[in-house]
């Protein structure tokens, strides 16, 4: 296996196949001088500095964890650029697989098309951001595969590409873990598998188990779900798959549901219903100024018809021409039509400066169409997300398809996600986070959740310890790339702040086990976290893994391994490719897809099955198979 990448993703990666599938593993990095540095913490307000100090001193026992010689089935290899000369190097002719995970798309695509013609062969795995992109590329390079083997250079070949994006896989979990807790249905990429984390039951209820349970949350007696795998030991840690027997004596502990499978489409865009397109133009105030005026002439107009007697047309008319003081003076008339007559002047005189402001607000709306939105004045119950880069752009798109209230907070004015929060019409604070004011403007004292997803693990703490002495009951999601570090947060903040819900996310960690099995050769529907683990989602054929084949489905299922959740009768043409981006929303064939399995049902050589498996159960089950082929 060949992994080149020159962030932590690759790092992440590699120590994916070697830990967990035993591959031989060569890495390709930038020389020294290039290479990304490991986030370390720094600098933090003097008012926290305390509680930075028990973070830092437990997380400088494990500095340099990852950073010392390579493991004996790991090769490093040092080069500025993927080339030709490079691939032929590291053995790119004779490897099974290639993931190809700079952050740049270019460099990616510029090698895989070089890698697909030294080996024809070789399965690829590419991590491009440009989905639409990703599905040409993945065709392109499927069909170079295809011709090869057409010529007959490509006997028995096994090629595949497939294209992920680390930002797509973690924004879903990203958004539902601000969202924990509300009953929010958290989706596998937008495929058909569907998850809902569910808190413990209250005396005298009675849990659903939905379809089946996939996990059983951390036992923490004031987070059920806040743990992220870092507190606790042996029982008090999260459990994947477990069994029937677990989850009757798990009491007390929030479960991870399996509650219904429906295709879940594109989300449709948050519209404003029931609002007139004018509505957009004018403040509120404004709307209900130019409402009473028009009530005042409805008013004088009905006055007038009293007094005189006219048509109600009529006395429309001349209150009109009152109003905007075209009519002549009401001389020799009766004292009622005078006084109506000076009432509509005075009104007039009121109508001027209303019209003058809607003029001038209808202006400047159409001229600040192109600029940022600021929070609105009594906003309160949204989310504070902190970073428009790759990954909080997806993840600010994921919380407005919920419906969600967002406010951003940027420092660079030209990110990535700002056109994005211009056409989602979301407020953005620009500003440096670690700066006095910042989170006050974006109404942290009043917000529901913090999500701290920029990429420096220093800015991430630091804006966390800010916004908690702000508000100590704050829920706060951090994005750490280590986990001994998260482990340190986590354990600190929860000693500070017991009673408030902390999460740490990581987002390699996330995308890894997703880039290794596409590199072992299967097709990964999805994954979701469970707290800092993941469960992943996969579609295997039954024919040569005995663990599987001629075992019902109750025997097939291990607990803490895998599980076997659907059977896929549809014919093989109608089924998501390998190559499909995962991130891409489409019809899957989830018509073929039979979710009732009797415990009963024996699987044959011909079935394929969809399961549920842990990052070492999918390695099992794809080692066997392999020492396999390699005895026969």
């Amino acid at each position: 296996m060949i992994v080149c990448g020159d962030d932590g993703l690759a790092h992440r990666l590699a120590a994916e196949l070697r830990g967990v599938y035993a591959e031989q593993v060569t890495l390709v990095v930038p020389p020294s001088g290039r290479r990304v540095r490991r986030p370390v913490v720094g600098r933090a307000r003097a008012a926290s500095a305390a509680l930075l100090d028990r973070v830092v001193s437990a997380a400088v026992s494990r500095a340099g964890a990852g950073g010392g010689e390579p493991a004996a089935n790991e090769q490093v290899v040092e080069a500025a650029e993927v080339t030709e000369a490079v691939l032929t190097e590291v053995g790119a002719d004779r490897a099974a697989a290639l993931a190809l995970v700079y952050d740049d798309d270019e460099t990616n695509i510029r090698a895989a098309l070089t890698a697909r013609r030294l080996n024809p062969r070789i399965r690829l795995v590419l991590r491009l951001y440009n989905r639409r992109l990703g599905q040409h590329i993945e065709e392109l390079l499927d069909q170079t595969a295809a011709v090869a083997a057409g010529d007959g250079r490509g006997a028995g070949l096994d090629a595949s590409t497939t294209v992920l994006s680390d930002a797509d896989t973690a924004a879903p979990a990203l958004a539902a873990t601000a969202l924990a807790g509300t009953s929010k249905v958290v989706q596998t990429e937008g495929l058909v598998l569907r998850a809902v984390e569910r808190q413990p039951p209250r005396p005298g209820e009675v849990a659903d188990p939905g379809l089946c349970t996939l996990a059983l949350l951390s036992a923490t007696s004031n987070d059920p779900a806040g743990a992220d795998g870092s507190e606790g030991s042996g029982e008090n840690r999260p459990r994947l798959l477990p069994d029937e027997a677990a989850v009757a004596a798990a009491t007390g502990r929030g479960t991870v549901v399996l509650e219904q499978v429906s295709y879940s489409g594109p989300s449709l865009p948050a519209g404003r219903g029931g609002v007139p397109p004018f509505a957009s133009l004018f403040s509120r105030r404004l709307r209900w100024s130019l409402a009473g005026l028009v009530g005042c002439v409805l008013a004088l107009a009905v006055g007038l018809m009293i007094v005189t007697g006219e048509h109600p047309l009529y006395a429309t008319y001349v209150t009109l021409l009152d109003l905007f003081g075209i009519n002549d003076p009401a001389f020799h008339k009766s004292t009622a039509r005078q006084v109506l007559q000076l009432l509509s002047g005075l009104v007039g005189l009121l109508l001027l400066p209303v019209l003058l402001a809607a003029v001038l607000e209808a202006l400047g709306t159409f001229r600040s169409a192109s600029a940022l939105r600021k929070p609105p004045r009594g906003l309160g119950g949204h989310v504070v997300l902190l970073g428009l880069g790759k990954i909080g752009t997806r993840v600010l798109t994921r919380l407005r398809e919920l419906h969600i209230p967002v406010v951003c907070v940027e420092s660079d004015p030209d990110a990535r996600g700002m056109a994005t929060a211009r056409r989602l019409r979301v407020p953005v604070v620009l500003g440096d986070v670690t700066q006095e004011g910042v989170l006050e403007a974006a109404k942290i004292h009043r917000a529901h959740a913090l999500l701290a997803l920029t990429s420096a693990d220093t800015t991430n703490l630091e804006a966390s310890l800010y916004a908690r002495s702000v508000r100590p009951d704050l829920r706060v999601v951090l994005r750490l790339y280590d986990d001994d570090f998260a482990t340190a947060v986590y354990r600190t903040l929860r000693a500070a702040h017991p009673f408030a819900l902390t999460r740490s996310r990581s987002v390699s960690h996330l995308a890894a086990p997703a880039f290794a099995g596409a590199m072992m050769g299967r097709q990964i529907l999805g994954a979701i976290p469970v707290e800092r683990r993941v469960l992943l989602f996969a579609e295997l054929d039954v024919a040569g893994h005995p663990q599987l084949e001629g075992r019902t489905v109750g025997e097939a299922f291990r607990a803490g391994a895998w599980r076997v959740l659907a059977l896929n009768t549809s014919p093989p043409g109608g089924r998501r490719g390998e190559g499909e981006p995962a991130g891409e929303e489409r019809v899957p064939a989830a018509s073929g897809l039979v979710w009732d399995l009797p415990p009963t049902y024996v699987l044959g050589a011909g079935d394929r099955v969809v399961l549920a498996a842990t990052r070492r159960g999918l390695a099992e089950l794809l080692g066997r198979r392999r020492r396999e082929r390699a005895g026969a």
